[in-house]
């Protein structure tokens, strides 16, 4: 993430992301697959790191073996086998959601993945309960925990999307894109932009 200032001059937190060149690895129709899609290969990849079905499945398409490839229902325009998409795609002041994965936190306890505000205070005998989550039943009804009660375990590391996220800037010549606000994933993690 960086931040940059806008022509009011206040400064805005953006996010940096490399968009492209992308190619069109296959075209999906109605005729051969049932539906219309596109598929997009990003990132070079060695051959020898690729198998021999993906490298023939790649030179239908006249190109190199890619590390990302993804697909894309609803595509406004019409694009053949080996066409390149970059970053031209997207306009300054448009809105575009980003998907990505989420950074992995590993098994964290309530106060971090639910936000609990612990068990009481620290006096009274108090001595290791300050950050448990306490009672997680009923009585004798119903005699049971309830699915989905909140309790410790695996976080982060999961699909997330980020909604209305506004384009500052974007710069062809770099295939570069200025996202306003935070995108979900690590650094150099690949993310999907959806207009």
């Amino acid at each position: 993430m960086t931040s940059i200032y806008s022509a009011d001059g206040q400064n805005v937190a953006c996010t940096v992301v490399e968009a492209g060149p992308c190619v069109v690895t296959q075209v999906k129709t109605p005729e051969t697959d049932g539906y219309k899609a596109l598929q997009l290969g990003y990132g070079e990849k060695k051959e020898k790191r690729a198998t021999k079905a993906a490298i023939g499945h790649f030179k239908k398409a006249n190109t190199t073996a890619k590390r990302k490839v993804v697909e894309f229902k609803y595509f406004e325009q019409e694009f053949n086998l080996g066409d390149t998409i970059d970053v031209s795609l997207f306009e300054v002041g448009e809105f575009i959601d980003a998907v990505g994965t989420s950074k992995g936190k590993g098994f964290q306890g309530v106060v971090k993945r639910h936000g609990f505000g612990g068990v009481g205070g620290q006096t009274h005998g108090q001595h290791n309960r300050q950050r448990h989550p306490g009672s997680i039943g009923a009585c004798s009804f119903p005699s049971r925990v309830f699915k989905g009660m909140r309790m410790a375990g695996r976080m982060g590391g999961q699909r997330v999307k980020v909604q209305n996220l506004r384009v500052l800037k974007v710069y062809p010549e770099k295939n570069l894109i200025l996202v306003s606000g935070s995108i979900p994933g690590a650094k150099n993690s690949f993310v999907i932009l959806e207009k």
